[in-house]
């Protein structure tokens, strides 16, 4: 548990407890091709028009956390480039240094409205829903941690790239803060590397070096931190030289059942989300939680 403490943030479900300075976003140009960009307040767009290749970077310090309008930016960012005909393929990646994404913001769940949490729950739904059944092949340029929430959106990628830093860790720990994972954050490790890792990983709440992840299957490719969205931006050439039409076909026969689960239940799943964490016990963790980074901070 200690541990676990140690790297977890004041605004993410099992974040990281580092104080991150917020710092440029590096994108270089994809392929060496001139690039056109659209910045917006927590995502930050770099199309390039010539290989329809986008650098979708996250640029919400301290930490990334999953809040209300990250998620919400991030999903209708996502929608916009699924429906430009010149975007093939997308690079998800982080602006904070050390950091991908440290999970879902604790605050939107802590001493809030049964609705509001209920509006938070489906940004998450959408955002899932967007990445992990998206028809653009899309890779995670995993440059810093990436626990919880960090961890489904770089598991909802088509492949992972993750930097090789023993300090960097990612993983779905919610057992740690008495919080369960839903179904579909399950299904989709299960999905990745599969039902008896996810059982053991679930359970303990562990979170993996790059090199455990790596070894289980949880991420695809090491590579040193200077180089990830370089080996991102090459990879990417390795799914879009194949038959579109028969990629995306491949894609979504694989993923649709996953999909449809949760399509054909978001209503109950927000219900028994806002049930569990409306709880008094778990409200009680999550304050004992934000107690403890507070005095840590002091």
């Amino acid at each position: 548990m200690a541990n676990a403490l140690r790297t977890v943030s004041k605004c993410g479900i099992a974040g990281l407890l580092s104080a991150s300075r917020h710092g440029p976003c590096r994108l270089p140009h994809l392929l060496g091709q001139k690039m056109t960009n659209s910045t917006s307040s927590k995502v930050k767009v770099d199309l390039d028009p010539t290989t329809g290749v986008a650098v979708m970077c996250m640029q919400s310090p301290p930490v990334n956390s999953l809040n209300l309008e990250l998620l919400t930016e991030f999903a209708s960012t996502l929608e916009k480039l699924e429906m430009d005909k010149g975007c093939r393929g997308v690079i998800i990646t982080s602006s904070v240094p050390r950091i991908f994404s440290a999970g879902l913001d604790i605050l939107e769940m802590f001493r809030t409205s049964p609705e509001h949490c209920a509006d938070f729950w489906k940004a998450v739904q959408e955002m899932w829903l967007k990445l992990y059944g998206s028809n653009l092949a899309t890779i995670a340029a995993i440059n810093g941690s990436s626990p919880a929430g960090g961890c489904l959106v770089s598991m909802a990628c088509d492949y992972r790239i993750m930097a090789d830093n023993p300090r960097y860790s990612i993983g779905l720990n919610e057992t740690k803060l008495g919080i369960v994972a839903p179904y579909w954050f399950r299904d989709t490790m299960a999905n990745t590397v599969g039902h008896r890792t996810t059982e053991r990983a679930l359970g303990l709440g562990l979170l993996y070096s790059p090199q455990e992840a790596l070894e289980v299957g949880l991420v695809d490719e090491l590579v040193p931190e200077d180089q990830v969205l370089t080996t991102a931006t090459q990879t990417m050439g390795k799914w879009l030289a194949i038959d579109e039409h028969a990629r995306q076909v491949t894609k979504s026969l694989m993923r649709k059942p996953t999909v449809d689960k949760l399509l054909f239940n978001r209503e109950a799943d927000v219900q028994n989300f806002v049930s569990f964490i409306t709880q008094d016990s778990v409200q009680k963790n999550l304050g004992m939680y934000l107690k403890m980074l507070k005095s840590r901070k002091a």
